[in-house]
Formats: C-alpha cells, sequence, structure tokens
C-alpha cells in the first residue's frame, strides 16, 4: 500500500514538472523564453515546445501579426505655403525581432505605439513642410506617405519592429483657411495638366498623319512607277508588232499612216487645211483619183 501512495505521488510530480515544462507556441505569436530574467531563445516556430519548469525558465508572447496604430486624434500640420491642415493618419506595423522589441518596450504595445507614435508625427511635419497644400491633397500625397514610412522605419530599425505601412487617411482644412483660396489652386493645377495631356496628344495625331502621309506618298510613287514600267514594256511590245507588221510591207505602212493622218485632220466637215496639192500629203489621194479614173 506504502508503495502504491509513493508511486501515485512521484507520478504526480512528475506530471507537475512536465506541465510545467510544456508550453504550446500559437502562430499568431513569438514565444520568448527568460532564465532568471535573461532571455535565451525567442520560438517563431508554432507548436509544442519544452522548457524547465518555474522558477528556472519563464515564458512571454509577443504579437507578431500586423498591427495598427489608429488614432482618434488629428495633426495639425503646416504646409511651406504656412497653411494649416489638420491631418488623421494611421500606422501598419509589426514585431520582426521580439528579443530587441521587449528590451526596448518590455513587451507594451501601448510603450511602442506611443513611440511609433512620436515619430510619425515628427516625419510627417518634414514631409507636410516642404510642400504645398495641393501637392499634399493630389501628386504628392504617395510619395508623401512613402517617405514618412521611409523615416520612421529608419528610426526603428533597432527596436525589433518594422513599419508596414503609413497612410494619411483624411486631410483637411482648419477654419482659419478658406477654401476659396485653395479651389482655385486645385482647379489650375488640374487644368495645367489637363493642356499638357492635350499637347501630348496632338504631337502623336501630328506625328501619326505625317506617317500616314509619307506612307501615302511612297504608294502612290511605287503604284507610278509599277504603272509606267507595265506601260512601257506594253509600248514597247506595240511597237515592236507594228515593226513586225508593217516591215513585211512598207509600201503599205506608208499607205496606212497617210490615211490614219487624213483621219485625223479632216474630222469635221467645216475643218480647213491649206496645203499645196502638190504637196506629198496627197500622194495617195492623187494616185487613188488616177487610180479611179483609170478604172
Amino acid at each position: 500500500m506504502n508503495r502504491v501512495v509513493v508511486a501515485a505521488i512521484v507520478l504526480a510530480i512528475v506530471l507537475v514538472i512536465f506541465r510545467l515544462s510544456v508550453f504550446i507556441v500559437d502562430q499568431r505569436q513569438f514565444a520568448i523564453v527568460f532564465e532568471l530574467g535573461h532571455i535565451v531563445r525567442v520560438i517563431s516556430d508554432p507548436g509544442l515546445h519544452f522548457k524547465m519548469p518555474p522558477p528556472f525558465q519563464n515564458i512571454e508572447t509577443v504579437d507578431k501579426r500586423i498591427l495598427t496604430i489608429d488614432s482618434a486624434a488629428t495633426d495639425r500640420v503646416q504646409t511651406s505655403e504656412k497653411k494649416n491642415l489638420l491631418i488623421d493618419s494611421f500606422v501598419k506595423w509589426r514585431v520582426t525581432d521580439a528579443s530587441a522589441y521587449w528590451i526596448s518596450f518590455q513587451g507594451s504595445e501601448r510603450a511602442a505605439e506611443d513611440r511609433m507614435s512620436t515619430l510619425v508625427r515628427d516625419a510627417m511635419n518634414q514631409a507636410v513642410n516642404k510642400r504645398t497644400v495641393v501637392e499634399i491633397l493630389s501628386r504628392d500625397r504617395d510619395k508623401a506617405m512613402e517617405e514618412i514610412r521611409l523615416a520612421v522605419q529608419d528610426r526603428v530599425k533597432d527596436l525589433g519592429v518594422k513599419i508596414v505601412d503609413v497612410r494619411l487617411r483624411h486631410v483637411d482644412f482648419v477654419p482659419e483657411i478658406m477654401s476659396e483660396s485653395v479651389y482655385p489652386r486645385m482647379v489650375a493645377e488640374r487644368k495645367r495638366v489637363a493642356n499638357e495631356q492635350r499637347s501630348i496628344g496632338a504631337a502623336e495625331a501630328e506625328k501619326i498623319k505625317a506617317d500616314a502621309d509619307r506612307q501615302r506618298e511612297v504608294l502612290l510613287a511605287e503604284a507610278y512607277r509599277d504603272a509606267q514600267r507595265v506601260k512601257g514594256e506594253g509600248d514597247a511590245k506595240a511597237a515592236a508588232i507594228y515593226a513586225g507588221a508593217f516591215g513585211a510591207n512598207p509600201e503599205f505602212y506608208a499607205f496606212y499612216r497617210s490615211l490614219d493622218a487624213y483621219r485625223q485632220s479632216f474630222k469635221s466637215r467645216s475643218d480647213m487645211l491649206v496645203v499645196d496639192p502638190s504637196s506629198e500629203f496627197f500622194k495617195y489621194m492623187k494616185g487613188s483619183g488616177s487610180a479611179g479614173a483609170t478604172h
């Protein structure tokens, strides 16, 4: 009976020690193992892990997810034009080095957020102070946000955190700034961009038109060249055929040409031709009359 009791006590002690030595790391957390108050290791892999039982070793966890700093208050920031703006921003950040993060903030998210909020305000002031209202509201807004993120990241790189993103959610005018003095500049800026785009479009249109005209001239020139070549080849063949046909009987060729000349000269009854009757032009007419009289 005593052995059973002793065995039960020993088993209970072993189970208690085992229970105190085993812990589970969630996939959303880092686990930091402390030994007598000093960090000995950081566990980022989720699952079942072992440690020495307290008071030799104990565990603290740190969230590894992307967290958000979303302050309800707005920051009053001045532009390069000495205009005051009310800017509402938020920051996305996460822990990358749990050991450095714990040393810097003792694991307090509130302390980390307060520190980063201060750094964001400083970086925001620097980014906005050198820009105009129009630039912050439109074309330079993304560039300013990235500039703020990089500036803050450079100052927290040794604190074990990473700035994932910085967004200027709302940018409003303070009451003393009259909207009428800002909107005309915004309209002028939009008009400038529109005119610039129209100029680019007109230049491209002229370029396309010039290229089309050039291609048209090239096509016409090539078509005329081909037509003249074909015409020349046809004329050459026709001349060769005429030469072959009329070369067989030169007298007939001369007679045919005279008839063609008569046809061209006497197209109308009103045509008048002043020529010496003894001219060579009437050779075949005289020959024809003589032949008819003789006949």
